[in-house]
């Protein structure tokens, strides 16, 4: 399996833990609360790719760009948290 790859697999896991689980939970329908909980998920998967690949000088394919661990891991959160933000906050307007 590839960095990339396996980068991809850990955003996906912790983005779809937040939102199916702790968000729901613990920030239920407040914007500040989600995007609180949030900066700290997307801070856990930079940690988490950081212990790996702090310092090692790898070069990360997003798109048709190369990126260092750091960049390529908040782009892709970024890019992959949208769509089911976007499903989360669209859910909440029903509720009202």
């Amino acid at each position: 399996m590839s960095v990339e790859l396996t980068i991809l697999l850990l955003n996906a896991v912790i983005i779809f833990i937040a939102y199916l689980s702790v968000y729901p939970k613990l920030a239920g329908k407040h914007l500040k609360k989600v995007a609180l909980y949030d900066f700290l998920a997307s801070g856990l998967a930079i940690l988490i790719v950081g212990s790996k690949y702090w310092g090692t000088g790898g070069e990360f394919a997003f798109l048709f760009m190369e990126l260092n661990w750091f960049w390529f891991t908040l782009l892709s959160y970024s890019v992959m948290e949208i769509p089911v933000a976007l499903w989360y906050f669209g859910g909440l307007k029903k509720d009202k």
